[in-house]
């Protein structure tokens, strides 16, 4: 019975050497190379999803973090990317990156400084191939592990990404607001480029996020008016791909409601030509506002001043016949103000407003002006017909010539008053001649040799006076 509890013994001792022998084996760091040995003692910091655009890189921020104390950070240090399965030992093939070799599968290089725990790599040359999840491995020394719980899941696209309009502050007519357009830059080193329809020396710049990634911004602040409520704002972003060779474009569109206090508030009238007293009137009122117009009101202009007479955007009025004219006006209001119309002018006739009035007194003015003006041009110009008949006249008067040569011709005749016996004078008496001459003035025919019809000869008559 000894000699079995000895037995017993002794190979229960055996095994036990022998686990702990494994024991000790299976936990030295340099040989936990697989997640499914705990612990791990590697960490990573990094974003859990990523996406990138094919034919472009992906930048990936990383650091890390190990519980081990035999990490050396003076020693030599290698970073590894493992695709897929989180095994190295199963899965050796699913190892696309490792920084100890000068050839790997995929296009990585960490750029990150290992000895200060950053192992922030560029992933260059992307295609939708490369969507995967990743994990992380470091290789330093004796200190071998793997991020096994902190994979990185990155998707890669062929589309590009909208950009996104970010308006900072109140849509308020007055207010000042910073509007932003960004588009998402998952590699840096060939950012992508934002246009939109406002100014074009807006302020561009790219900022770092606080996960490690960057964002291309461009920023605008301007003051807004009611002439914005309705404006559509249009930001279009270009990623450069297949090393700037083509680019993928995308663009995103926001349409601004800005709130502002009623405008363009107008009164009118119908109908709109002269209406006898008993005749019923639409008055409308109109303007435009955001939010919507919440009331409108009508006030009549009184010797006591402005009265109300009644709400609401259409006002049927009955005119009377008082001789006075009447005056009306509205106002639009909403929750941000209110803005009074100008006055609109009813006469005792109707709804003839006092500018018809004017108008027609203008008209009036202008058709008298015609008329006399046609009067006097046709007065300082004589028809045909006139003229005519006075040409006629004037040839009458001329007496052609039949002599070449120039004569004087005198006659003398005897002239004999008969005496009056009131006022018969002395000097009367004397029966003195006196001579008296006539000149009458005679055009040559055209065909004179020796005189012309442009030098008229001068006859003379003697007249004798008795």
């Amino acid at each position: 019975m000894k000699e079995e509890c000895r037995s017993f013994m002794a190979a229960l001792s055996v095994n036990v050497v022998t686990v702990n022998m494994f024991l000790s084996v299976f936990f030295l760091p340099g040989v936990l190379a697989d997640c499914d040995q705990k612990p791990a003692g590697l960490s990573i910091t990094a974003p859990k999803e990523m996406e990138a655009l094919s034919g472009s890189c992906l930048q990936i921020p990383c650091s890390f973090a190990t519980d081990q104390t035999t990490f050396n950070s003076t020693g030599t240090i290698y970073g590894v990317w493992i695709k897929n399965k989180k095994s190295v030992t199963l899965n050796p093939n699913n190892v696309v990156f490792n920084s100890s070799k000068s050839t790997n599968i995929y296009q990585m290089k960490i750029t990150g400084n290992l000895s200060q725990k950053n192992c922030t790599t560029l992933f260059s040359d992307l295609s939708t191939a490369h969507t995967d999840k990743y994990f992380f491995r470091v290789e330093n020394g004796p200190f071998r592990a793997t991020a096994c719980d902190d994979p990185i899941r990155i998707t890669v696209k062929d589309s590009a990404w909208k950009p996104r309009i970010n308006i900072s502050g109140e849509l308020k007519e007055k207010e000042s607001v910073t509007i932003t357009c960004s588009a998402f830059t998952p590699c840096p080193h060939s950012p992508p480029e934002l246009t939109w329809n406002l100014q074009q020396n807006s302020h561009r710049r790219m900022e770092e996020n606080t996960d490690g990634t960057f964002t291309a911004k461009i920023q605008e602040t301007i003051t807004l008016s009611d002439t914005h409520d309705g404006y559509t704002i249009s930001c279009s972003v270009r990623y450069p791909v297949n090393e700037g060779k083509h680019v993928k474009t995308a663009e995103t569109e926001v349409t601004l409601s800005v709130s502002y206090a009623p405008k363009n508030t107008s009164a009118s009238i119908s109908p709109s030509g002269l209406v006898s007293a008993g005749s019923w009137m639409n008055l409308s009122c109109s303007s435009r506002a955001n939010p919507p117009i919440s009331s409108f009101t009508w006030f009549k202009n009184s010797k006591h001043g402005a009265m109300k007479v009644a709400e609401g955007d259409f006002y049927r009025l009955k005119m009377t016949s008082v001789a006075d004219t009447e005056s009306y006006s509205c106002v639009a209001a909403n929750i941000l103000g209110n803005q009074t119309s100008s006055w609109i002018h009813l006469n005792n006739e109707g709804s003839s407003l006092l500018s018809t009035s004017i108008i027609t007194v203008i008209v009036v003015i202008v058709l008298i002006c015609l008329v006399v003006f046609v009067w006097c041009f046709k007065s300082k110009h004589p028809t045909p017909h006139q003229t005519q008949s006075q040409t006629g006249e004037d040839l009458a008067l001329q007496t052609p010539a039949t002599k070449p040569e120039e004569e004087l011709h005198y006659e003398e005749k005897n002239f004999r008053k008969r005496p009056e016996p009131s006022s018969v004078s002395v000097q009367d008496s004397r029966q003195q001649q006196e001579t008296v001459y006539a000149q009458v003035k005679v055009s040559e025919p055209e065909n004179s040799s020796t005189q012309t019809a442009d030098s008229p000869e001068d006859l003379y008559a003697q007249v004798k006076k008795k």
